[in-house]
């Protein structure tokens, strides 16, 4: 798999990453360890995960594999925090006293004496900015975080932590797929201009891309389920209907999958570094590593550009 540098910093990764979310839940301990081998068989590095996914699980997952499996200097190791875990005082939210807090907790739950990349998870309007960051300049002069990134950021708050933080924000996750392109208008601008790289979440469509869902909804699918259904329905609209249906014919003339072709194309955009794929089973996974040898066509680019594209209004189209 080929590398890619983390935004403007020294950070090397490859340029798929792992998604660990549906770990601890629908992915099962032997389910999880044939993903990660899977993944780093295929010289992928970059695995995501956050201390909210399945209470933390997660995390302790993740922390037992690579104690016991893969070896943890082959992984960049990433996780997320800021949502609420426990009612305490320092539960949740994006205080310095809880997130140094989460970060305690995050590594006992991974094993580990340091982070690769900690992350910001959401905005905490009831912080003040100056705070949140003064938690991520301790974690990484302390030596317990090696980057830093934030997730879900609006353009301007982007850009508010990134003027004000005292060390780089290298890292963005944000929803972007054919789908979802609304980060174009001014996240990607400002991620661009201070150096961050963008590692998008769900490229391919809550799963909508992949054109299981064109004909009905399929027993074994995360939208049969209770707990993913609303999720997935949010991309099941006629405008999806159009641009799935533009990938599946790439995919047809292309010979390969309409789930390698959205995730070539999202992987390729300007300002990306990885996407971040998750996967209930390796068989999931195998089909997403297989895009790694798909380029598109400049012509199969642009009519995909062309079908799901979105309107820039004032002030990102300028004042002509």
């Amino acid at each position: 798999m080929e590398k890619r540098q983390l935004g403007r910093s020294g950070l090397r990764i490859s340029r798929m990453a792992l998604g660990t979310m549906t770990w601890g839940g629908d992915t099962d301990p032997d389910e999880a360890a044939s993903q990660l081998v899977a993944f780093v068989d295929a010289g992928g590095t970059l695995v995501d995960t956050a201390d909210l996914y399945a209470g933390g699980e997660a995390e302790r997952m993740l922390g037992e594999l690579l104690s016991d499996l893969v070896p943890r200097e082959d992984v960049v190791l990433a996780t997320k925090t800021v949502a609420r875990r426990t009612d305490g005082p320092f539960g949740g939210g994006a205080s310095r006293g809880a997130l140094l807090s989460a970060l305690e907790g995050s590594l006992q739950r991974l094993r580990t004496d340091h982070i690769d990349l900690w992350q910001l998870h959401a905005w905490d309007s009831g912080v003040p900015i100056e705070e949140t960051l003064s938690a991520l300049d301790y974690a990484v002069t302390s030596g317990k975080v090696r980057y830093v990134g934030v997730s879900n950021y609006a353009g301007w708050q982007l850009a508010t932590a990134a003027s004000l933080a005292a060390v780089p924000l290298v890292s963005g996750q944000f929803e972007y797929s054919l789908l979802e392109r609304g980060i174009e208008r001014e996240v990607v601008p400002a991620a661009t201009h201070h150096g961050i790289g963008v590692l998008p979440w769900a490229p391919l469509g809550r799963g909508v891309l992949t054109g299981k869902y064109r004909t009905g909804t399929p027993a074994d699918s995360r939208g049969a389920s209770a707990e993913y259904a609303g999720y997935v329905e949010h991309h099941r609209t006629e405008r999806a209907a159009r641009i799935v249906q533009a990938v599946v014919t790439a995919a047809e003339g292309l010979g390969t999958s309409p789930l390698a072709v959205a995730l070539a194309w999202v992987r390729d955009r300007p300002g990306v570094a990885a996407p971040v794929v998750g996967a209930r089973d390796t068989g999931q996974l195998t089909g997403s590593l297989a895009a790694e040898e798909l380029t598109l066509p400049p012509a199969i680019r642009s009519a995909l550009d062309d079908v799901s594209d979105i309107e820039f209004g004032y002030p990102e189209r300028g004042t002509r």
